[in-house]
């Protein structure tokens, strides 16, 4: 009979774990936009030790993997601040978007000397795609050029003439709609179907889909509006390789399947085959044969992959180990998407239609860590005022520790940013870092999430800050109710709007006893009058239109109410941010010195909106748990950063 090992007897939050701040920089990489061009595997790794380079790799099966582009080139777009759709590799040449200048360089793919095919200006581009049969590049561009009188970036589909493209002036093939998205053209270059939408709506909320004629010089000779517009959100419009076009659109609550000229869905199915648009080239289906699509689902908050018929309808659940796939591209009955499971890390991995089999080839993280290190999430359904709500419960877990008998954790509520956006299952170090420790996590899908139709997603129309902050006050009151949770030692902490949702929280309610709000938004008013134009009336919907809803602003505000904020705060705030500026923070921060409580203000010069620099990921995880520890006096396993704490 074999022993079974002993544990430490420690109080929570002061368990010695293996999950480092170090690890989740060193070996760590963030990866996006996987595709699969002409045999060959592409996608980025964003690099916290090279201070969040954005690398483009390359995978051959024959050759191996090798970076195409050096240091310090950094591919990435800038276009809706969020960016996507950053790179197009075709034959021998890749075209991509670099960081320092955000014009399109070109670039033998044996080479590292780039060429720029854009001019020195203040333009932005995205979702790159060939003309082939006129030798050139449509993109869309955001043109910045009258920010300094007030204007807001002009929307264009342009055409690059890659022959002279610096001698040329690029052709305007679509402009007057606030955003554009999507460009694609059919076989033969007769048709580029694309999205547009307008202000005061976001992708999620109501797109367009259009199709231009173009004539054999490739100029539009027309443009009709062939689906999409109020109330219905199209995502990833696609040629199949039979010339027809496939969409996703929420017209019947969910995101489903159709085919343009067909009103039911390819597949009715009460789940999601689309996530919300926030960034370009997203993708969630491609073809894997002429009538064959291979695709992503989600439902109940997991995603799943199928195959699905277009002339049949017959479906097929594909059994595969993931929980969270995204950025799925395909070609040749080959695909490649970004997948992680509930105890894998997110990887690049590759699909054979043939032989239905999955195989990673590269890892979010070189490290291999065992299993039983893991806090396996446990997905959960609680009610608030009549409405049912979801998220995933991670208990404490540790194989070397635990508590004294009678005991009981304390709980961080994760709020997601967006507001609309969602969590997963997939195994999140940032998760990890806090289970590991003796940390229960409850991390919320909250009214307003994607993945479990439009009603749900459009919960917070005039309501955020109210119903979100209702949703993560429950969720940890529920947890409370079950004896899960330490009723003394509830946190809540989130980023961008997830942060607001944690100033809201603790402002307007006493559920918690602190929080970390990561470049949160505290004052509503100055987010509608001065942010980047994508979201420039996101909250038209959220909370009202801006300024006949003033009253309504001031009043979900956590910054003009901060005389009820009477718990500790540590906020966390890129000095480079555009979305959420650092005034946010900074008002919050002395309004609470003022008043006697404590806080701590974490900031990071060259930092933008979301931490890439390692030191920067470190700093957030290791300052916010000794926070933590100070507040509540708890023994750290380890010492902290040394942060300062104001009024403690």
């Amino acid at each position: 009979m074999s022993e079974v090992p002993m544990t430490i007897t420690a109080p929570y939050g002061s368990w010695k774990s293996a999950i480092s701040a170090e690890l989740l920089v060193e070996g760590s990489v963030r990866l996006g936009e996987a595709t699969l061009i002409d045999g060959r595997y592409y996608w980025l790794e964003s690099r916290p030790l090279e201070k969040g380079r954005n690398v483009l790799v390359q995978y051959c099966p024959k050759d191996g993997r090798k970076d195409l582009t050096p240091a310090p080139l950094s591919v990435r777009s800038k276009a809706h601040e969020y960016g996507g759709g950053s790179y197009l590799v075709n034959r021998d040449t890749l075209y991509f978007v670099l960081a320092e200048d955000q014009r399109i360089y070109r670039m033998k793919l044996d080479s590292t000397l780039p060429e720029a095919i854009t001019p020195e200006n203040s333009s932005r581009y995205a979702d790159l795609i060939l003309d082939k049969k006129r030798n050139r590049l449509i993109c869309i561009e955001e043109d910045d050029s009258g920010h300094e009188q007030g204007a807001e970036a002009r929307a264009r589909i342009i055409a690059i003439n890659l022959q002279k493209p610096l001698d040329t002036t690029p052709e305007v093939l679509q402009e007057g709609a606030d955003f554009y998205s999507n460009p694609a053209l059919n076989a033969d270059g007769s048709k580029l179907s694309f999205l547009r939408w307008h202000h005061p709506n976001l992708p999620w909320d109501a797109t367009e889909l259009c199709l231009a004629d173009l004539n054999t010089q490739g100029e539009v000779t027309g443009v009709t509006q062939v689906a999409g517009g109020q109330n219905e959100s199209i995502f990833q419009p696609q040629w199949s390789p039979k010339g027809e076009l496939v969409y996703v659109s929420d017209r019947n609550n969910w995101w489903n399947l159709y085919q343009l000229g067909q009103e039911t869905p390819l597949w009715e199915k009460n789940a999601e085959f689309a996530t919300p648009q926030w960034v370009f080239g997203m993708s969630t289906y491609g073809f894997i044969g002429e009538e064959e699509v291979l695709c992503t689902f989600t439902e109940s908050g997991r995603w799943y992959l199928a195959t699905l018929n277009t002339r049949t309808g017959e479906h097929h659940t594909i059994e595969q180990p993931y929980c969270d796939i995204e950025s799925l591209h395909c070609e040749d009955g080959k695909a490649i998407m970004i997948a992680a499971g509930t105890d894998s890390f997110p990887a690049v991995v590759t699909f054979d239609s043939a032989t239905h089999t999955l195989e990673p080839i590269a890892s979010s993280n070189s490290r291999t860590l065992p299993t039983n290190l893991f806090s396996n999430a446990q997905a959960i359904t609680f009610t608030v005022n009549d409405r049912d709500v979801h998220g995933f419960y991670y208990p404490p877990h540790s194989p070397s520790y635990s508590a004294p008998e009678g005991h009981k954790p304390p709980l961080i509520v994760f709020s997601h940013g967006g507001p609309t956006g969602a969590t997963s299952a997939g195994l999140n170090l940032k998760v990890q870092y806090w289970t590991s420790r003796g940390f229960a996590i409850l991390d919320v899908n909250y009214s307003g999430s994607t993945g479990y139709g439009r009603e749900y997603r459009d919960r917070l129309t005039d309501k955020w800050g109210i119903y979100d902050v209702e949703d993560v006050c429950a969720g940890a009151e529920y947890l409370v109710e079950r004896g899960l949770a330490d009723p003394e030692r509830l946190l809540i902490k989130g980023g961008s709007a997830g942060g607001y949702t944690v100033l809201a929280a603790l402002t307007y309610h006493d559920t918690f006893k602190a929080g970390a709000s990561h470049y949160g938004i505290g004052e509503l008013s100055s987010l509608a009058k001065d942010t980047h134009k994508f979201e420039s009336r996101y909250l038209d919907k959220l909370v009202g239109p801006w300024p006949s809803a003033e009253q309504i602003y001031f009043e979900r505000s956590p910054i003009n109410h901060v005389e009820q904020l009477s718990c500790p705060v540590i906020f966390f705030q890129g000095m480079e941010d555009k979305v959420v500026p650092p005034n946010q923070a900074e008002t919050m921060v002395k309004a609470l010195k003022e008043r006697g409580i404590p806080v701590a203000y974490i900031t990071f010069a060259n930092e933008g909106h979301g931490f890439r620099s390692g030191d920067s990921i470190k700093m957030a995880l290791e300052g916010e748990l000794e926070f933590y520890s100070r507040i509540f006096k708890f023994p750290l396993a380890e010492a902290g950063p040394g942060i300062t704490i104001e009024n403690l």
